[in-house]
């Protein structure tokens, strides 16, 4: 039932922002931004971090050549030489991370569901470290409500809630159906979690921000939906 009401409010937020979106007018983008916290608001009440989205099984994962892939660059992207993770905001030990270093943290792996706002949906296994680990090596802080995730792809970016970052499926992922992730699908590190629309999922990875306010992402910045959840 939560579900369909999340649905249900999320269809009525995008008409209301279709048929605003050419009225340049305070009274109008007082509406809208008033909407979106409303949303926010509403879908942080029907979350649980105790709802997992269900395993599927191995027959089921999309094969790579059938598994949708962009980026916003207008070639590929490739880690930078000498690649690392920035984390800090309100935390008590901003760090920098090598790949290797990640990997030494203890391995999370689920095989699910990724479902796109475009409409479609496929199957991969991830395979990653679970930000909770990151958050906790780091020590973030109890007042942080929202996780700012930045990329050298065009500087792309979104903010998640406090809430879906520390979901159990919530991962820093480096890789996809037993393997290395592939740059088109956001090598050498990128953000996954069932919980959240696909253009949340930050790929290509550079910097993990918790802090108390919450800021934007690329597609939020441009009307779509901030909380996108699923």
């Amino acid at each position: 039932m939560a579900r369909l009401i999340s649905r249900r409010k999320l269809i009525f937020g995008v008409a209301a922002t279709t048929l605003l979106a050419g009225c340049d007018n305070p009274v109008a983008t007082h509406f809208l931004h008033a909407m979106d916290r409303w949303n926010e608001g509403f879908d942080r009440l029907l979350f649980s971090s105790r709802r997992l989205a269900p395993e599927e099984p191995e027959s089921a994962v999309t094969p790579d050549r059938d598994f949708p892939s962009y980026f916003i660059s207008d070639i590929m992207p490739f880690a930078p030489p000498n690649w690392t993770l920035k984390v800090g905001g309100l935390v008590a030990r901003p760090s920098v991370f090598t790949l290797d270093q990640l990997k030494r943290m203890p391995r999370a792996e689920m095989r699910v569901r990724h479902h796109c706002v475009e409409g479609w949906s496929a199957v991969a296994a991830w395979h990653g470290v679970r930000l909770t680990e990151v958050a906790r090596v780091v020590g973030a802080s109890r007042d942080v409500r929202y996780v700012e995730f930045r990329s050298f792809d065009s500087n792309y970016y979104s903010t998640w809630d406090i809430e879906s970052s520390l979901h159990p499926q919530t991962l820093l992922a480096y890789g996809m159906n037993g393997r290395e992730l592939y740059p088109d699908h956001g090598a050498p590190l990128r953000l996954y979690s069932p919980v959240k629309l696909g253009y949340k999922n930050v790929k290509y990875l550079t910097e993990v921000n918790f802090t108390p306010v919450r800021t934007g992402g690329y597609w939020e910045d441009q009307g779509y939906d901030w909380y996108a959840g699923v």
